[in-house]
């Protein structure tokens, strides 16, 4: 089974206190489905049309688990706390 993993990639960040309220429900909510955070933030070198921003990268026992976490209720209530602090790619990928 493959492994899923959320890239998020923050194009501006709009509003820190949105974000970190984001996190703070956010994190237990990936948790507590098996994600594991490889990546986030940290230093960042953008390159080609890359933005200097926050990245994050989650790794997740299968491609199922990762959509299923999306849709959870608990990671639904962060992304509501999150509404418009932020402006990101975020897509969910199945690993090789």
């Amino acid at each position: 089974m493959a492994k899923g993993y959320w890239i998020s990639a923050y194009r501006e960040i709009n509003d820190p206190a949105k974000l970190a309220a984001y996190a703070e429900l956010a994190a237990p909510a990936v948790k507590a489905s098996g994600g594991n955070f490889l990546v986030r933030g940290g230093t960042i070198t953008a390159k080609e049309a890359g933005v200097a921003e926050r990245t994050v990268v989650v790794e997740f026992p299968s491609y199922e688990g990762a959509l299923e976490t999306y849709e959870s209720d608990a990671y639904q209530a962060a992304l509501e706390k999150l509404a418009d602090g932020v402006v990101r790619d975020f897509r969910i990928v199945e690993g090789a």
